[in-house]
């Protein structure tokens, strides 16, 4: 599995968990991951297009 399936595993897992719980801190937590994914997956995008 590359790093960019990776993420977007991660992304998917995180956004199905936090429509599955009702714990606001944790649903804050998981987009934060969420959040974090999505720019790390950006950032290795255009690191290969610039490559």
């Amino acid at each position: 599995m590359t790093r960019m399936q990776d993420l977007e595993d991660q992304i998917t897992r995180a956004e199905r968990l936090e429509r599955s719980i009702t714990d606001m801190l944790t649903i804050e937590r998981l987009r934060h991951f969420a959040a974090e994914c999505r720019r790390e997956r950006e950032r290795l995008s255009q690191q290969r297009c610039a490559a």
